[in-house]
């Protein structure tokens, strides 16, 4: 199945109007487009936004929400809700640091596409290719597409016994190998391609190539050949737990219902090439329209990046991107923190909406529901996420 074709922004309609002395219906003026700068666009959106805090809450809404949606003429609307600390009762703003989660994938692929374009890999090499250090059974039989497509069938390296024991404990001498390793004593949950599974194991993986190819660190690769050429000075990938200033703590909810801060208890070294990085809004809302219109990757790799294969309702994924209804970006989580950064290249239109805390339910995450909530009201014939409803994907 192709990608989701583009329909257009708002579609012109006619209007036959019954008149005596009319012999052929009289078109109407197009009604415009929703404006981010109309102020009732604006109350619709923060009434949306309010609405998923509430109902995503616990006892009180989610502690902290930061929307920020800009249009191809230029204009923005950009708003925080809540606190950045609870305790502190400080508020939060749009300069404030999140973890963004998953959405360091994005920059992962950027360097891997590069390194393609480059020609030190090519996408369908198995990774009996590479010296990772880690014995992979079938590896003559994975691609590094697969990996970058969540379509290897590898374990999911979080879901392990062997990380589950370690409570969050960093080992003495640890490495993402570790990890790594422990995945692959587990059954895979499927052949090589014969499935979508979405598992942080295939970001490790390609972590591990960027560093045997490049023989430098997954960090400085994003560092010197994406954060600083674009100058991205908010963005980073950290070695340790400590945020920038100013940052958003992150929340869990209690079995009362009560909001518990759980700032810093996920180590980076966990983390690393599948989540590890922070960043501000104002830096992802350029990075998201550059990734999104292939200007990040290698020269001739992006119909690679957007071969987006159909998984669930109208969304698709490609290489480390996610596509629905003309929204191309990519979502984060990890405890604490929710990050959801989409661009629409056919009505120049980004949304992004970020929140302090991760949500079991519903599938697609908070921050997702809230960009398609927002989309909704300014994108109608542009509406990401949709899925028939399951117990994951509570009522609107």
């Amino acid at each position: 199945m192709s990608l989701i074709p583009l329909a257009p922004f708002l579609l012109l309609t006619f209007l036959a109007r019954a008149a005596a002395a009319e012999t052929s219906p009289t078109p109407e003026s197009p009604k415009a487009a929703p404006s981010v700068v109309d102020p009732s666009v604006q109350a619709a959106i923060v009434a949306a936004v309010e609405k998923d805090r509430k109902r995503y809450g616990g006892r009180t809404p989610v502690p902290a929400t930061l929307i920020g949606i800009w249009d191809a003429k230029g204009n923005s609307f950009i708003r925080a809700f809540g606190d950045a600390d609870l305790e502190k009762k400080v508020p939060l703003t749009p300069a404030d640091h999140f973890r963004i989660g998953s959405n360091t994938k994005t920059f992962v692929i950027s360097v891997l596409l590069q390194l393609v374009a480059e020609k030190k890999l090519s996408l369908d090499d198995p990774l009996s290719r590479f010296s990772l250090g880690v014995t992979i059974p079938n590896a003559g039989g994975i691609t590094v597409r697969e990996l970058c497509n969540m379509r290897s069938g590898l374990f999911e390296a979080y879901d392990t016994p062997e990380f589950a024991q370690l409570n969050m404990k960093v080992p003495r001498d640890f490495d993402p190998k570790t990890l790594v390793a422990w995945a692959m004593k587990q059954k895979p949950y499927f052949a090589p391609g014969k499935g979508y599974r979405y598992c942080n194991t295939n970001y490790l993986l390609i972590g591990m190539i960027i560093e045997e190819i490049t023989k430098d660190s997954v960090g400085n690769q994003i560092r010197k050949r994406l954060l600083e050429p674009i100058g991205l000075k908010q963005t980073s990938y950290p070695e340790t737990e400590a945020m920038p200033s100013a940052w958003v703590h992150g929340y869990h909810l209690d079995k009362q219902g009560n909001w518990e801060d759980i700032s810093n208890t996920i180590p980076v070294a966990f983390m690393g090439s599948a989540g590890a990085m922070i960043s501000d809004m104002n830096d992802i809302r350029r990075w998201i329209e550059l990734y999104a219109t292939g200007k990040t990757v290698g020269p001739g790799t992006y119909n690679d990046l957007i071969n987006c294969i159909p998984f669930l309702g109208n969304t698709s994924f490609g290489l480390g991107i996610t596509c629905s209804a003309g929204w191309y970006g990519y979502t984060g989580a990890l405890p604490g923190y929710n990050t959801a950064d989409y661009y629409s290249p056919e009505t120049g239109t980004a949304i992004l909406a970020w929140i302090n805390y991760q949500a079991k339910e519903p599938v697609e995450g908070v921050a997702s529901v809230m960009v398609r909530d927002i989309a909704r009201i300014l994108t109608p014939d542009h509406v990401p996420f949709v899925y028939k409803e399951t117990s994951a994907t509570p009522r609107p």
